[in-house]
């Protein structure tokens, strides 16, 4: 079974905001300026896969 994509996320946004108020001293906007482009890579490849499982 494949998980869901947007679970995830919610789940990832979720543990960087939860480590934040613990203390951690993330800078969520710098993280996501670096990595944003990373997103859109990983979302076309899942594109590509699903549309080849036919």
């Amino acid at each position: 079974m494949r998980p869901s994509v947007p679970g995830i996320i919610l789940i990832v946004i979720g543990i960087l905001f939860l480590l934040r108020n613990f203390g951690f001293d993330l800078h969520l906007s710098e993280l996501f300026a670096t990595w944003w482009p990373l997103v859109l890579v990983a979302l076309g490849v899942g594109m590509l896969f699903k549309n080849k499982r036919i």
